[in-house]
């Protein structure tokens, strides 16, 4: 049933179109309504489909931008359009820093950080894995925060008043690994869009150094360009 999951992403199918009838694609694709049903399952666990009694299994609708411009956190983002972000602390250490993260973090060397990774959900499913590095300026506070707070960005806001002013980003794929693979529960044979970042208070200093792995179905990148602009916008993943 994979060949469906492409049609849907490929936009054959466009939102709030129903699919053709469990019969009809148990046809297309010599299997049984049994095995049809539960790739259909499958889909809507992933978010691409939903029942609708009376009418069957619908696609999926309303892509969601959010410009980077604004710099909003996923939580912030999450509820501008909407749904209900949620977070889960996995694990919370303190270290020294590796080399990587003390260039980014600008610290020496093995100075003591913290990291953190969390799951991240979208109206209850789990979608993303952040695993994010933080200077000792701050790792006593992020320390401090409930393990299950939906914004570390607005925790720190609020009760600490250390404000995110901006932030760098950098966009690829990796390949799912075995700790992704338990944490998120999918097979290490998939990719995730991973997303890196660095972000700073208004002075400059780092705040943390973070990884966030997507889930691949469930948030899109897109990027607009003209003469006179170019902008970077974060949508839930398009059907």
């Amino acid at each position: 049933m994979s060949d469906l999951l492409t049609r849907i992403v490929d936009g054959e199918f466009i939102p709030g179109t129903t699919l053709p009838s469990e019969t009809k694609l148990a046809q297309r694709y010599g299997a049984t309504r049994g095995t049809v049903r539960r790739a259909l399952a499958g889909l809507e666990t992933r978010g691409l489909v939903t029942p609708v009694q009376g009418f069957g299994w619908v696609v999926r609708s309303a892509r969601q931008n959010q410009s980077f411009d604004e710099l909003r956190s996923f939580a912030q983002w999450a509820r501008s359009k909407g749904m209900t972000p949620g977070g889960q602390v996995h694990s919370s250490e303190f270290g020294e820093a590796t080399g990587s993260e003390a260039r980014r973090l600008r610290v020496s060397p093995r100075s003591r950080v913290l990291r953190v990774a969390r799951a991240r959900s979208l109206d209850g499913r789990v979608v993303m894995l952040e695993r994010t590095c933080y200077p000792s300026w701050i790792a006593d506070q992020v320390a401090a925060i409930p393990d299950d707070e939906a914004s570390v960005v607005d925790a720190l806001s609020r009760d600490f008043d250390v404000v995110t002013a901006h932030a760098e980003h950098a966009i690829d794929v990796v390949p799912v690994s075995s700790a992704d693979s338990e944490l998120l529960g999918v097979r290490r044979a998939g990719p995730l869009l991973r997303v890196r970042r660095v972000s700073y208070t208004s002075g400059g200093a780092p705040i943390e150094y973070g990884e966030d792995r997507y889930l691949p179905d469930t948030v899109t990148f897109v990027v607009e360009a003209s003469r006179e602009s170019n902008s970077l916008t974060r949508s839930e993943f398009e059907l």
